[in-house]
């Protein structure tokens, strides 16, 4: 998570929480999404060479996405409030031989950054910031001129169009999900919100993106996925009275979810995520 707790900004509560399952699960939405935020770094013109801000880095995986693109020659930092993710940020790194990335801890509406960059660009950030608009206006300000601005956020708003008589699993994870977001002050509606986002902060209208993973095999990393985001969420769905954990039953999550899928032969849609880009003027 990119931003802090700090009355200062009076940000959302972050619903996953923080921990080792968490990280883990942090790893597994990577694989799902992983592809969409190639591509739109792709086409944002991310490349070799250039300096990048990560905003939000979580356990690396923008990062490391990144600093593939730019090679050598370029450099990624990232940040993030959580200093203990940041650590496995950083063996990630290691591991997969990258000597191009920085991580480090703070929020990035207040972490005093050595020159511009290239480009800045957060995936799953903005949600939970109390004023999207106003962080987007602060955090362009670091990118220089001819720069690149993007990003790539969540939009729940959809969902309630997915629920049917015959899917009473899926309902009740997308009702419980709903309610667990906007307990905790987070924007629901995001991404389609990312256009409305860059143009008040000052930008160039974005160009943007709509992708949502779908699946219906058992071999499919969503339901896993799925009963993993729903072990993060769990306290805070117990503590606003949302749901019990019997009623969650984590541990069969993903095998109910799935065999709900095959039995009714409906796929799975996650989350949806919408991209955005745009390109600072050139002065």
């Amino acid at each position: 998570m990119a931003f802090s707790t700090d009355e200062t900004y009076r940000d959302g509560t972050y619903t996953h929480g923080r921990s080792e399952a968490e990280t883990k699960r942090l790893i597994l939405q990577s694989q799902l999404y992983e592809g969409v935020t190639r591509r739109l770094f792709e086409e944002a013109g991310i490349v070799e060479g250039m300096r990048i801000l990560d905003v939000g880095s979580g356990s690396g995986d923008v990062a490391l996405v990144a600093a593939g693109l730019v090679g050598s020659r370029g450099e990624v930092v990232g940040v993030d409030v959580n200093g203990a993710i940041l650590e496995t940020a950083c063996k990630r790194a290691t591991e997969a031989g990258f000597r191009n990335i920085t991580f480090i801890e703070g929020d990035a509406r207040s972490v005093e950054f050595s020159g511009t960059f290239d480009a800045i660009v957060g995936r799953l950030v903005l949600m939970y910031v109390s004023n999207p608009t106003s962080a987007l206006r602060q955090l362009a300000k670091l990118v220089r001129s001819g720069g690149i601005v993007a990003f790539q956020e969540l939009d729940y708003t959809t969902y309630p169009s997915l629920k049917r008589p015959d899917s009473p699993v899926a309902n009740n994870l997308i009702d419980w999900l709903i309610a667990v977001s906007e307990c905790a002050g987070v924007h629901i509606g995001m991404g389609i919100d990312l256009y409305r986002t860059f143009v008040d902060a000052g930008l160039p209208e974005p160009v943007l993106g709509w992708t949502a993973p779908i699946g219906c095999r058992g071999t499919w990393p969503g339901y896993q996925y799925v009963a993993d985001s729903f072990r993060s969420l769990l306290p805070l769905i117990e503590q606003y009275g949302i749901a019990t954990s019997e009623e969650v039953d984590v541990r069969t999550l993903a095998e109910r979810l799935h065999s709900e899928a095959v039995a009714i032969k409906r796929p799975i849609i996650l989350a949806p995520h919408v991209t955005a880009w745009a390109r600072l003027p050139a002065k």
